[in-house]
Order: C-alpha cells, then sequence, then structure tokens
C-alpha cells in the first residue's frame, strides 16, 4: 500500500522541487547579472559576448560591419599570411579573377586627364555589337552620371559599365566632334589565363599563363592543340609572374606533361586527410623538350606544377627563386556575404618537399623578403641565394630543395634597367600607357600595314622625332626624361614598340614582341634547340 502511495506522489514532489529549482536560478541569476556570468551558459565564447556587450551597451554608436570586420581581420592576423576574410562588397570582384569571366560590356579604358577614353574592345563582345570603338570618350552613363570633367576614379566607373548579363546600359560617347548614344547589353566578359600561345622558333611553341583559373585547363588545351598543328614538338611554358589559383587546373596540366601514374602532388593538413593527385590519363605532351621560365612572383599553384615537372625530371626550370607558397586554402562563405579564405593544409611536391618559406617573423617580414632579395642582390647573383631547408634528389641525380621556393636548374638574372628612376616614374605615372595611346591614335595610317607583331618588331623602329615627343609629353607628367642616360634611352625606345602591340593585338602581341629582346627567353631558346 505504502509502495503505491509513492508512486502517485513521487511524480508530483519531482514536479514541486524542479519549479523551486527554476525559480532559484532565475532569482539567483538576476541578483548576479552585473557581475558576470554566473550560472549562465548560452553557448557563445567571450569574442562574441565581447561583441553583444560592444553593440547593446557602448556608450556610443559603432558601425558592427566594421568592428566584425577588424575582429576578423585582428583573429587571422595571428594566423598564416595567406588566411583572409574578404568583405561581402569585395567578394564578387575577387571571385571573378578564379571564374574567368565577368559580367560586363566588354571595353578597357584609360583615364587621360579628366577623360575615360576606350583603349581596347573585346573582338565580339557586347559594345563592337553595339559599335562601340577604340578612341571613343565616354561623357555620360544612363543619360545622367557625368564622366567627364569630373575626375572619377576607375572602380567607380566600373561599377557603372558592370552588370547583370542581358541588362542594358546607355553610354553617351564622343567620337570625334560627335555624340553618339548608344545602348549596351552587357555579357559575360572571359579573363583568359592564357595570354599568349604562338610558334616562337621552328617547331618551338611557346605558351604564357598568367593564373589558374576555372578555364585555364581548356584555354591551355586550345593552346597546346593549336601549336601542334603547327608543328611544335618543343615547348616553352612561361609561368613569370603567375600567383596561382586553383589547384586542380594546375594538376590537370601537368597530367598532360607527365607519364604513367605518377605522382604529381599531395596535401595534408593536421585536420584535414592526405589527398594525392596523381596523373588520371596520357598525356598530350609527355615526349617533347619542355622548358619552365619562372621568377620570384611565381606562386603556389604555378610552384605545384614547377615542383612536379621539376621532381620527375621532365623540365629545365628556368629564371629565379619562385616565391614559396605550400599553403592550401579553402574558401568559405559567411553568413554576412563575405568569406573567409583559410589554410587548411600544405602542398608536398612528388619527392615529399614543402616549399612554403617561412611566415614565423610575421607577416610584415613576410612580406618584405620579396623586396629583401632585391637589396641582398640575390636576383642579381643567383649565388647569393641561401638554401635553409631539407635536401632532395630527383631520379635523375639532380639535387633540389625544400622551403622558400623553387629554386631553377638555370638561373638568369633581373634586368636592372628596370630600376631606372625614369623608367619606373614613367610606369607609375602611366605616363608611358597613356603616350603610346594618343600615337596610335594619330598615326593609325601608319601603323596600319602591319598585319603580325613580327612585321611591326622588324619594321617599325622609332626615331629621335618619336624620342623628343614622348620628352614633351612626360614633361606634363613631371617626369624628366631629357637627362637620361644613353642606355636609359636605348632602352625606353625599345619598349615603345613593344607597348604598341600590346594597344594592337593585346597580350598576344604584347608578348610576342617583348619576348625578342628577353634575356629568359633568350635563355630557354639556346637550351632548348640543343
Amino acid at each position: 500500500m505504502g509502495s503505491k502511495k509513492l508512486q502517485v506522489w513521487l511524480p508530483l514532489m519531482f514536479s514541486v522541487i524542479m519549479i523551486i529549482g527554476m525559480y532559484l536560478g532565475f532569482t539567483l541569476r538576476g541578483n548576479t547579472a552585473g557581475a558576470g556570468v554566473f550560472f549562465r551558459n548560452n553557448g557563445i565564447n567571450s569574442v562574441e559576448e565581447v561583441m553583444d556587450l560592444v553593440k547593446t551597451k557602448y556608450v556610443d554608436d559603432v558601425k558592427q560591419d566594421s568592428l566584425d570586420d577588424y575582429a576578423i581581420d585582428n583573429i587571422l592576423s595571428h594566423l598564416d599570411p595567406h588566411s583572409v576574410y574578404i568583405p561581402a562588397k569585395d567578394v564578387a570582384y575577387v571571385n571573378e579573377d578564379l571564374d574567368g569571366k565577368f559580367q560586363g560590356i566588354g571595353v578597357e579604358f584609360q583615364i587621360l586627364g579628366d577623360t575615360v577614353n576606350i583603349v581596347s574592345v573585346l573582338p565580339g563582345g557586347p559594345s563592337e555589337k553595339a559599335g562601340v570603338q577604340i578612341g571613343d570618350k565616354i561623357i555620360k552613363v544612363n543619360d545622367s552620371v557625368k564622366m567627364a570633367g569630373v575626375h572619377i576614379a576607375g572602380d567607380e566607373i566600373r561599377k557603372y559599365l558592370r552588370g547583370p548579363q542581358s541588362s542594358t546600359v546607355s553610354i553617351t560617347f564622343l567620337r570625334g566632334k560627335d555624340l553618339k548614344r548608344l545602348v549596351i547589353e552587357r555579357g559575360m566578359i572571359p579573363l583568359p589565363s592564357v595570354d599568349a600561345a604562338y610558334m616562337i622558333a621552328p617547331q618551338t611553341g611557346f605558351i604564357r599563363i598568367n593564373k589558374f583559373a576555372a578555364t585555364t585547363y581548356f584555354e591551355f588545351m586550345d593552346a597546346i592543340t593549336k601549336l601542334q598543328k603547327q608543328g611544335m614538338q618543343k615547348l616553352i611554358l612561361d609561368l613569370r609572374d603567375n600567383g596561382g589559383g586553383l589547384v586542380d587546373q594546375a594538376t590537370d596540366i601537368a597530367d598532360e606533361f607527365l607519364d604513367d601514374n605518377k605522382m604529381i602532388v599531395y596535401t595534408q593538413g593536421t585536420k584535414s586527410g592526405r589527398m594525392d593527385y596523381t596523373c588520371k590519363k596520357e598525356g598530350v605532351f609527355e615526349k617533347g623538350k619542355l622548358v619552365v621560365l619562372v621568377n620570384e612572383s611565381t606562386a603556389s599553384a604555378s610552384e605545384i606544377l614547377t615542383g612536379a615537372l621539376q621532381d620527375w625530371d621532365r623540365a629545365t626550370i628556368i629564371g629565379r627563386r619562385t616565391f614559396g607558397k605550400g599553403l592550401v586554402q579553402n574558401q568559405f562563405n559567411l553568413s554576412n556575404g563575405g568569406a573567409l579564405r583559410l589554410t587548411i593544409a600544405r602542398y608536398y611536391t612528388p619527392l615529399g618537399r614543402n616549399i612554403q618559406k617561412p611566415y614565423d617573423k610575421g607577416r610584415e617580414q613576410y612580406e618584405d623578403e620579396l623586396i629583401n632579395r632585391f637589396h641582398d642582390g640575390e636576383v642579381i647573383h643567383g649565388d647569393t641565394t641561401k638554401h635553409s631547408g631539407p635536401i632532395f634528389k630527383t631520379p635523375g641525380g639532380h639535387i633540389v630543395y625544400g622551403g622558400g621556393g623553387i629554386t631553377p636548374d638555370v638561373f638568369v638574372p633581373f634586368d636592372t634597367t628596370m630600376q631606372s628612376r625614369a623608367i619606373t616614374q614613367l610606369y607609375i605615372k602611366g605616363t608611358l600607357s597613356d603616350y603610346v595611346y594618343n600615337y596610335y591614335m594619330q598615326h593609325k595610317t601608319t601603323l596600319q600595314p602591319f598585319k603580325t607583331p613580327a612585321e611591326l618588331y622588324a619594321m617599325y623602329k622609332p626615331g629621335e622625332a618619336d624620342w623628343q615627343d614622348l620628352v614633351a609629353f612626360a614633361h606634363k607628367d613631371s617626369v624628366n626624361l631629357s637627362t637620361v642616360p644613353l642606355n636609359i634611352k636605348a632602352d625606353i625606345m625599345r619598349r615603345l614598340p613593344i607597348l604598341l602591340a600590346r594597344q594592337i593585338w593585346r597580350n598576344e602581341g604584347y608578348f610576342e614582341v617583348s619576348n625578342e629582346n628577353d634575356a629568359v627567353v633568350k635563355k630557354a631558346l639556346e637550351l632548348i634547340k640543343d
């Protein structure tokens, strides 16, 4: 009988005790609210608590977005130099480079004085279809936004010209003395990864890749297929100034050079397991002679490709020591529209090399490391390179190193004429490119007979009158060329045909002409013909 009574009253007793406990808990919480977080655990950490308190209790108004951005940047500053936060306003622009395309009207422009000049029109693009021409000057956008005489910034101009595919924008141009209003339907504009692909010598092709974006492998395959149809049996692959990008694009290209099921690269992190990238198919260029050009700005995915080819003795590497980035980032989208590129692993070449340079002395010293190579003379004298990383031996018996980038097999020094103050000022102020555009517009009939970059290089020779025009033009930008030494003058004059080739044929023309006097390319041609 007592047992039955207990069964009836026990649940009621527990209920009463629970209610009393809840009451006491809330009372204690209220009494201790000013003293901290006693009896409080709602799942947030101290960083979130501080941010909430600043937001709800701070004496002045604070822009929450700015505070969040600052806090995130401060946290990441204690990690590696390549873990970065991308604010929401920058995500679309940053992703365009990796996507290999953006939505816009398909023009390039330069701001001369206070006027926006169209210097290039994408063949077959929205602007060409609408009738836009090189030399047109933008006066208004959408009949209301003035573009002339207002000193508008380049980023602001791009904001008005770009927009969703199939949307329209009306632009008023000045062509000569006539005003023309054109309505342009925006489209998808490619951002090519392959700058140039042409036959640089008999049986020898040249391909330059500027990044590894979503379209890079397909662009590369189009380029190498075209050159093989022209009789290419040897290849110079230019990865100078290639800052990297998508790993799978670099490994897919490596697969075209390496045979069997060779290892290309593997990645591994403390919280991410090992992932191997190996050859999966027969490549289109597994046997021909291959030379790869690199410099101090060759980084990340381009170092993966270079490292694989060097480890397997597949290519001769020419140039200067690469950047030294052996970390892998993943991009994570955040709830505020921003994104976090977080380092999740290290990558290792087939021999097990991680070529990441040290970053334990802080981001400032890490970023200054490239500058120090110039100050220390390494880019001039290759023998000053100090190898602090471990030593590895390739199957062919060559010594290679881990840590601090990839050391080329053949060193070619930096061209010191680039450090001339006069040349530096011409580029920093945009004076030389402005002059070349003006020259092109004034001499179209003279330049029209040149049908290829090779013809321009062979037949166009700027003279003393052109030099004096440039001196006068530069003087308006406060650049004094009248007293430069003869060797600097000669170097500037050599650059004029190169920049004219870019104006007429864009990057393909630029590299085809500039390669004629490029010391690294010349060394590659010497080695590849043996």
